[in-house]
C-alpha cells in the first residue's frame, strides 16, 4: 500500500506544476488555465479538528478549515476571486495535510499564499507558498482591452499627503492589482529614494509613502516618479508629479505671516497689562499720599 506521502507526490505531479524552494518560500510554477496544489503540511499529525486558514498576499481570504467547517460548506467570508474553485483533500486531513486544490488559475491568482494554523499546543505555525501562474505562448491568450496582462497594474495615483516649510509628503496608491506590485519612489534623475514600509488594504490596494525634504527648494521644480513592478507577468509602470518651489515658499510666507500676527499681538497684550499695573499702581500711590495728607 502506497504511503500518504507517495500519493501526495503522486498530485502534486499529475496537475503538471515545477516547484523549488527559496529563501524559505516553496515557489509553485503553473499555467494559466490548469488546477494547481498548493501545499501545506503538519507532518503526520491528525487535523481534522484543527483550524488551517489559507491566505493570498496576507489580506485574501483563500480558504478557511474549521474542525469540518469550511467555505464550500456555506461558511462566509472567502473572497470573490477565489469562491467555487478551492477545495481540500479531505480523506488526508488525517494525515497531515492541509494542502488545497486552486481549478482553472488565473494570472490574478499570482503571488503570495500563506497557510496558517493558529490554535496550535506550541502556538501557531505558518508555511509560504508563492504562486506564479503564466501562460504559453507567454500571455498571448490572457491580455485585456488594452492589450495588458490580466491582473496587470494600472497606473499609480499619486497625491499630497502634507506640505511644510522643509518637507512634503507623498503617497503614491495602486489599486486592484495582481499578483501585488512593489513600489518604489524615484526622483527625477531615477535614484531610489527612501520610503516608509508599504501599506495594504483589506481591498488588496497598495500604498506607499515618502517625504521630500528641503532640497526640493534648491531647483524652480522637480519631478518624482512611483515605480510599480510585477516580476511575475513582466510588467512595469510608472506615474510622476511635479512640484513647484513655489508650493514651499506658500507655505513659508503663511507661517511667516501668521508669526507675524501672533507676535504682534502678543506685544499689545503685553504693552497693555504693563500700563494696566502702571495705572493700578499709580492710584495706590496717589490713594496712600492722600491718606497720609488726611
Amino acid at each position: 500500500m502506497s504511503s500518504p506521502h507517495v500519493v501526495f507526490f503522486c498530485l502534486l505531479t499529475c496537475c503538471g506544476f515545477t516547484s523549488g524552494l527559496r529563501h524559505g518560500v516553496l515557489t509553485v510554477l503553473a499555467q494559466a488555465g490548469s488546477d494547481v496544489i498548493l501545499p501545506c503540511s503538519l507532518g503526520n499529525k491528525d487535523i481534522q479538528s484543527l483550524v488551517f486558514d489559507w491566505k493570498k498576499d496576507g489580506v485574501m481570504e483563500v480558504f478557511l478549515y474549521s474542525g469540518g467547517d469550511e467555505y464550500n460548506n456555506g461558511r462566509a467570508g472567502q473572497s470573490e476571486q477565489f469562491r467555487g474553485r478551492v477545495s481540500h483533500f479531505e480523506d488526508e486531513l488525517k494525515h497531515g495535510n492541509a494542502s488545497i486544490i486552486i481549478t482553472n488559475t488565473k494570472m490574478a491568482d499570482s503571488g503570495h499564499y500563506t497557510c496558517v494554523f493558529p490554535r496550535l499546543q506550541t502556538g501557531s505555525q505558518t508555511q509560504h507558498v508563492q504562486l506564479v501562474v503564466g501562460c504559453d505562448p507567454p500571455c498571448s491568450t490572457l491580455k485585456n482591452q488594452y492589450g495588458e496582462a490580466d491582473g496587470a497594474s494600472p497606473e499609480p495615483s499619486i497625491s499630497i499627503v502634507s506640505v511644510t516649510d522643509i518637507a512634503v509628503q507623498l503617497e503614491c496608491v495602486v489599486r486592484g492589482a495582481s499578483p501585488r506590485p512593489q513600489l518604489e519612489w524615484r526622483d527625477g534623475d531615477g535614484n531610489v529614494l527612501r520610503a516608509d514600509e508599504p501599506r495594504v488594504s483589506s481591498r488588496g490596494d497598495v500604498s506607499l509613502q515618502t517625504t521630500v525634504t528641503t532640497s526640493t527648494k534648491q531647483t524652480s521644480t522637480s519631478t518624482f516618479i512611483c515605480v510599480a513592478t510585477q516580476e511575475e507577468i513582466d510588467h512595469q509602470i510608472n506615474a510622476n508629479i511635479t512640484l513647484s518651489g513655489k508650493l514651499f515658499e506658500n507655505t513659508c510666507s503663511k507661517v511667516d505671516v501668521t508669526g507675524w500676527i501672533g507676535g504682534t499681538f502678543l506685544g499689545i497684550v503685553l504693552v497693555l497689562a504693563v500700563q494696566a499695573v502702571i495705572i493700578i499702581s499709580c492710584k495706590k500711590g496717589w490713594r496712600n499720599v492722600m491718606d497720609s495728607e488726611l
